[in-house]
């Protein structure tokens, strides 16, 4: 038995996530604590983590940006929970926890370290500018001291690992690649494709440009511009990010794409859909593309890291260029004028989901590589 602390960058992801792996550790008779950055979740994910006998509590964390001073202040809300708690085992995932997760644990002296980085985000992908390289620069530094005494860095796909590998921030022998978070396909269970007169393609993402929406919304123009019977939804939650795009933009979509908003019932947004579209530019590996494979949906993503794995190409369904969406919507259209494709292509999705991406695998593979 161990007492195992979980750091989040956020509440939500605690439960969406991790929910699968914490109750795991539970029931192997870890005392398990988490803590993440306050929002408007907290109060309900303390409840749900409660059930299943884990504690929680939220702290000051700023998931976006660098600011000395709310920086400063997460170091030692961490430290403070750190000092109390005492944890044989610290558990980490997003970049902000995972490097100020490192550095006090190194002062704490904790054994064992397991950091998770479930995508590489805003500042080490495409861009330039002062700002920009300025932060990068930064960050690496502070990544490299936060690793310094991890046991092992988990990856959620190849291409982020040999970045870090490529740039000195992580040896090979202390990284491991695990296929994502996984998806619970016993709760994201296979369901009938509605009524295909009218073909619903779905995109669920933060309000980030690098996620690819605008990329979306183009091809969902050129598309309903053609096709009377095609219907275009966004679903997902205004970022504070330096990425994030404006309310305002979206409503500039509204006469050829809705948008719903952010949303706790996901699965009955996918329920009504045909195709799944996740433009990004970069992932981890997206759980959002894996509730939909679970629950039978093709997809159309791109060739990025993270989303690339995703898809079997012509099989459940395509990968096109980052930034094109030109080859979106030749696919998009693609699919409406095969119909007879979507149920088929969805079935592989869900094969795909249930061989590689199925929780119970993912949370298999990173006990084993904590030896927990």
């Amino acid at each position: 038995m161990s007492k195992i602390l979980i750091i989040a960058g956020s509440s939500e992801s605690l439960i969406n996530f991790r929910g699968c792996l914490l109750s795991e550790l539970v029931n192997r008779n870890h005392i398990v604590h988490a803590i993440s950055g306050k929002d408007k979740d907290s109060k309900f994910v303390f409840n749900e983590l409660k059930k299943i006998g884990v504690s929680y509590n939220s702290i000051s964390l700023s998931r976006t940006g660098l600011n000395f001073v709310s920086d400063l202040k997460t170091i030692f809300s961490i430290a403070k929970v750190v000092n109390e708690i005492k944890p044989q085992i610290v558990i980490a995932y997003t970049l902000k926890p995972v490097v100020y997760a490192g550095i006090i644990c190194r002062y704490y002296k904790i054994k064992f370290y397991y950091p998770m980085m479930t995508g590489l985000g805003y500042i080490f992908n495409s861009g330039s500018g002062f700002k920009r390289n300025l932060i990068r620069f930064v960050a690496e530094k502070l990544i490299k001291i936060g690793l310094k005494n991890c046991n092992k860095l988990i990856f959620q796909n190849v291409d982020n690992r040999n970045t870090f590998i490529k740039k000195g921030l992580i040896d090979y022998s202390k990284s491991r690649v695990v296929d994502g978070s996984g998806v619970d396909i016993k709760k994201f269970e296979m369901t009938e494709i509605p009524n295909i007169k009218v073909i619903n393609f779905l995109c669920i993402a933060r309000l980030l440009k690098e996620k690819g929406l605008r990329e979306y919304a183009d091809a969902a123009k050129i598309v309903s511009s053609k096709f009377s019977n095609a219907k275009f939804h966004l679903v997902g939650p205004y970022d504070s990010s330096p990425d994030r795009i404006q309310i305002d933009e979206v409503e500039l979509w509204s006469d050829f794409l809705t948008y719903h908003g952010s949303s706790n019932d996901v699965q009955e947004h996918i329920k009504n859909c045909h195709i799944f579209v996740l433009p990004s530019y970069h992932e981890g590996i997206p759980r959002s593309s894996l509730e939909a494979m679970s629950m039978a949906r093709p997809l159309i993503t791109t060739k990025a890291s993270g989303c690339k794995e995703t898809v079997l190409e012509n099989i459940n369904g395509f990968k096109v260029s980052i930034g094109s969406s030109k080859e979106l919507a030749e696919k998009m259209i693609w699919f409406l004028n095969n119909r007879n494709k979507i149920k088929l292509m969805g079935m592989e999705s869900r094969k795909l989901v249930e061989k590689k991406f199925d929780v119970e695998i993912i949370n298999k593979n990173l006990i084993e590589i904590m030896n927990l």
